[in-house]
């Protein structure tokens, strides 16, 4: 099978390591890919949001599917531009990748799917926002409307903020804070049926203890021991396949992996959000666990025929994520410094590049993460912690907390009313 891959983040390094070691692979091609994904991969360079610049890429390298990695893309049509062409892809079309595209379309699917959610208001004025504010009080959410590369949610206790932040969005959704444990549900799915992977949480906060903004997500790790043992069940149950079967009825079916965002709340699990591709960071930790060949899984949900898909198959133990980000973020990232110990197994590139003289240096935000396994979270964390102190990059942060309030049983699930 020959894959093309769209992207070149962490969460498109994870994926190619993945598609790399699945025997089924003969070759894997990488658009743009990064200085990781190039030790394992062919990169090609393309506009990723251009449908008929993939689609020609696509054609060129001959692919039997193409998987892609970033939201941008899916809402942009590139989906349907390589489905065009009579190309397997696994990712949503346009129309469905609105699930992530428009904040207010998903509160719309979910409302019709009846989808235990927050209760929410889509805003487009000052007055509207200071009404929504009013209603659902502190702590104030303020989401943007569209794509913010995780960046677009406020939660904060000044009014003022929210107000900002709206204004500097334009249109918004204001919603009720969910209080309870935030879990990350990623699904795959050929449009009928659907396959849960592990669930796993992250950590969008920059600073320790979930302190500063938020960010694109600073760590991950899976599986979550404090979670409730019928938690997946529930959520395929009362959020997946209703949110599936509606998306269905409105003539637009979703095909491709569905992010159930979650926060596990006194009255059960409620959606904080959907996406319509991996998420980044919990990909490179759940993508550690599975022992399925992920390309066969892929093209399965890709042609149709993930119902006759085998169950899947995770190794033992746990993984860790630790994202180590660029001085700067996640404001304006300081970006061209050189970076030592990047080069070691488990060491997953995203914001990378080549200088002139060859030297690895920094080109984003968050620059790398550690990923590692172990038999038990605590091991596995001790494992991540160590790629993360081998990295060397002047002025970069990390957190220094990521999974543990698990490994210390600390994480507050409330019991359910």
């Amino acid at each position: 099978m020959r894959v093309l891959l769209l992207g070149g983040g962490g969460r498109e390094h994870a994926l190619a390591l993945g598609l790399g070691a699945d025997p089924a692979v003969t070759h894997l091609v990488v658009a743009p890919g990064n200085p990781g994904i190039a030790q394992g991969a062919e990169t090609r360079a393309v506009d990723a949001t251009d449908p008929q610049a993939v689609a020609a890429l696509a054609t060129d390298v001959a692919a039997d599917l193409v998987v892609i990695g970033p939201e941008a893309p899916l809402v942009a049509g590139v989906a349907d531009a390589v489905r065009a062409k009579g190309i397997a892809v696994f990712g949503p079309s346009a129309a469905a990748a609105s699930l992530e595209g428009s904040k207010s379309f998903a509160k719309e699917v979910m409302a019709a799917a009846g989808v235990p959610t927050a209760g929410a208001r889509t805003c487009g004025t000052d007055a509207e926002v200071a009404a929504a504010l009013d209603e659902f009080g502190p702590p104030y959410v303020v989401k943007n409307d569209g794509l913010a590369a995780g960046k677009g949610v406020v939660v904060t206790g000044d009014r003022h903020a929210a107000e900002r932040h709206a204004r500097d969005c334009g249109r918004v959704v204001v919603e009720e804070h969910l209080a309870g444990p935030e879990v990350s549900l990623f699904v795959v799915t050929d449009g009928e049926a659907a396959l849960p992977l592990l669930p796993a949480q992250d950590f969008k906060r920059i600073g320790d203890g979930d302190t500063g903004p938020n960010t694109g997500g600073m760590g991950a790790y899976a599986p979550l021991p404090w979670a409730p043992p019928d938690l997946v069940d529930e959520v395929m149950a009362t959020v997946v396949r209703p949110t599936l079967a509606e998306m269905r009825r409105r003539g637009t079916p979703f095909n491709g992996l569905l992010y159930v965002g979650l926060a596990l709340t006194a009255t059960g699990p409620r959606v904080i959000e959907f996406n319509a591709r991996f998420g980044d960071p919990e990909t490179q930790a759940v993508l550690a666990l599975l022992d399925t060949p992920l390309a066969g899984l892929l093209h399965a949900a890709a042609t149709g025929t993930l119902a006759d898909h085998p169950p899947l198959r995770w190794r033992p133990g746990a993984a860790v994520t630790v994202v180590v980000a660029a001085a700067g973020y996640p404001g304006t990232p300081r970006t061209g410094d050189p970076i030592t110990g990047a080069d070691r197994p488990g060491v997953i590139h995203a914001g990378t590049a080549r200088s002139a003289d060859g030297r690895l240096v920094s080109a984003g935000g968050r620059v790398l993460c550690g990923t590692a396994t172990g038999p038990t979270l605590a091991e596995a964390r001790e494992a991540a912690y160590a790629l993360v102190d081998g990295i060397g990059l002047a002025g970069s942060q990390h957190r220094r907390d990521i999974a543990r309030a698990a490994v210390e049983g600390r994480v507050p699930v409330p019991p359910i009313d």
